[in-house]
């Protein structure tokens, strides 16, 4: 890989996620620290603490988190894992909430610094969802046994195509990483971890087909539970992301 790539335009060429996903790190990862650009509370899951971190493996063009998944080495600052577990469990109690998350990017990239606030924030009858494009996962088949160790979370793998062209066409990796998100799927069934799917099956990105192809791909996994679908919603980021690379579905 020549230069970090920010979102995709016409014409790109596709990139390996594990070499972007190690890059990124270098970026965004500093011992247990990672960088965030900010600390909230949000009422999606009912009511979360939100941590939002900087850096991403894929560059899904409709994507719809802040450029800093683009240029990370332009937004953030680093902050200890005891920090970042101090700032989301204040915020939670501030609110009342029992719930906390790492959004903005993917949460398992760092991991060193995202099992430090998984120890941090243990015990405290909180839950801890981990919302992942499923690629460290899939990869990383020690992954999934590590998060065994923790009893208050829940893992949403977000699927992005249900198939090799779809996968590289809409987020810019390589075809043949199309697979590690259902590698994910079946590692977390084994390590008897919570967690569901959602999968991007917005027919204006996903054509018949290929949804029923994802549909079949994760039967193979042995999941039969609930499968959240998502749309592509016209954030200014989404927009952005989705013109750069030659998308007209607005």
């Amino acid at each position: 890989m020549q230069e970090y790539p920010a979102y995709l335009t016409k014409g790109f060429t596709p990139y390996d996620p594990i070499e972007l996903w190690r890059l990124t790190e270098e970026k965004v990862c500093r011992g247990d620290a990672r960088k965030y650009t900010d600390f909230y509370c949000v009422g999606v899951y009912g009511g979360i603490s939100t941590g939002y971190t900087v850096g991403c493996c894929l560059r899904c063009v409709f994507c719809w988190v802040n450029f800093s998944r683009d240029f990370p080495d332009k937004y953030g600052d680093f902050y200890s894992a005891e920090e970042a577990a101090r700032r989301l469990v204040k915020n939670a109690r501030k609110k009342r909430f029992t719930k906390l998350r790492i959004s903005g990017a993917e949460p398992m990239l760092c991991k060193k610094h995202l099992l430090g606030v998984l120890d941090r924030v243990a015990g405290k009858g909180i839950t801890f969802i981990l919302e992942t494009n499923g690629i460290p996962l899939g990869y990383d088949a020690r992954y999934a046994t590590e998060l065994a160790g923790y009893s208050d979370i829940h893992v949403r793998v977000s699927i992005k195509a249900g198939s090799l062209r779809g996968f590289e066409d809409r987020t810019g990796a390589r075809g043949d990483f199309w697979e590690l998100p259902f590698r994910a799927v079946e590692g977390l069934m084994q390590a008897g971890v919570s967690f569901h799917v959602a999968a991007m099956t917005d027919p204006r990105l996903m054509p018949r087909d290929e949804r029923r192809n994802l549909l079949r791909r994760l039967r193979e996994t042995g999941y039969t539970d609930w499968i959240e679908e998502e749309a592509c919603d016209p954030y200014r980021t989404s927009l952005v992301r989705l013109r750069e690379a030659g998308f007209d579905i607005f």
